[in-house]
């Protein structure tokens, strides 16, 4: 029989599972505390359970659900590309990026990608599953712990690795919400962030929730005919209905959100486009980011020169768009934005 997965469990199914095991009431906080104060990976860290207890948990469920685990790291130590086996033999990539001022962990969300944007490597390995909501904090929790183990602490989450977060969507919140509650991780929800290619339905639900977590959406095209090319769920997601979701996700909450543009030489990156771009989302509480695209084994086209994302981006704010120039981080350990998964498919 599978063991279940503790990181899955909220407060209240932990309880009645404890129920079932004849335990008290105390126990449920106990366990907890353990998990997510303290950072338990295992059983038999836990002093103040008795032994009796700490067989039939461990029995009967997982508090890890991280198999096994490599990391790789860049030649500058500032990016951490980690490769876990999770349960059903899945292999999924979570990326650590250090900072001056910050340590950033981009989690998964799925086992793959059903997306297909073309550039990506995750979206070329196609789908196989979901991941739990407990698979999700497993990789959250294993960074914190390693971070911990050298004296520093997490300081963002950002939904942005493999997968498309809003397919996911109640394993996603649940762990957003179990790390936010304050008697759990009590992680704070403006340090987080998720990033979709923009699930119409879902942002609209995302909105209604007027949560404080903050919100990116990959545009990468400014016009329909070039972004269902590269973004082939634009197909079902055309732009302006997304852009319209967009607008009324700032109007109702009243936070800015991030519209994420990777740049591709000769593709989606000349002057005429950037002024699409702002005529697009002009008005808008917004901010964009720029990255030049990533280099790709299942992409043969390069990311543009520094020359012509400097000259995109001076374009934008010359126009009142405020936008940033993002830092390529983990380039040559395939551990950039569009690179996860890539080591896995070269195996």
């Amino acid at each position: 029989m599978d063991k279940q997965l503790l990181l899955d469990l909220n407060k209240e199914e932990l309880a009645e599972e404890l129920k079932k095991l004849n335990q008290p009431a105390f126990r449920t906080k106990q366990i907890l505390e353990g998990i997510y104060k303290h950072h338990y990976g295992d059983f038999s860290a836990f002093g103040n359970l008795p032994n009796s207890l700490k067989a039939d948990l461990d029995a009967n469920f997982l508090i890890d659900p991280i198999v096994s685990s490599e990391s790789i790291i860049s030649r500058d130590k500032k990016t951490v590309k980690f490769l876990f086996e999770v349960q059903q033999g899945s292999r999924i990539e979570t990326v650590l990026m250090k900072y001056s001022d910050r340590n950033t962990v981009c989690v998964s969300t799925q086992v793959g990608c059903p997306m297909g944007c073309v550039f990506c490597s995750t979206g070329q390995m196609g789908f196989t599953r979901n991941l739990s909501a407990g698979e999700i904090l497993g990789q959250i929790l294993f960074v914190m712990r390693t971070l911990e183990a050298n004296g520093e602490k997490l300081s963002n989450i950002v939904y942005m690795g493999m997968g498309e977060p809003f397919l996911n969507y109640p394993a996603l919140m649940r762990s957003i919400e179990i790390l936010t509650n304050s008697e759990l991780l009590n992680f704070g929800a403006r340090r987080i962030t998720i990033s979709t290619v923009g699930i119409i339905p879902k942002l609209k639900e995302f909105t209604e929730l007027d949560s404080q977590v903050n919100l990116a959406v990959s545009l990468h095209a400014p016009e329909n005919e070039l972004r269902s090319q590269l973004v082939p769920a634009n197909r079902m997601h055309p732009l302006k209905s997304l852009i319209a979701a967009c607008k009324d996700y700032t109007d109702k909450t009243r936070r800015r959100i991030t519209f994420e543009y990777a740049l591709i030489d000769g593709i989606n990156d000349n002057d005429t486009q950037a002024k699409q771009l702002i005529s697009l989302i002009k008005g808008m509480l917004c901010h964009v980011n720029l990255i030049a695209l990533n280099p790709s084994k299942e992409y043969p086209l390069p990311g543009s020169s520094r020359e012509r994302v400097d000259a995109f981006a001076k374009i934008l704010t010359d126009y009142g768009i405020p936008c940033s120039v993002r830092l390529r981080r983990g380039i040559e350990i395939n551990a950039g934005c569009g690179q996860l998964a890539q080591s896995q498919q070269s195996k």
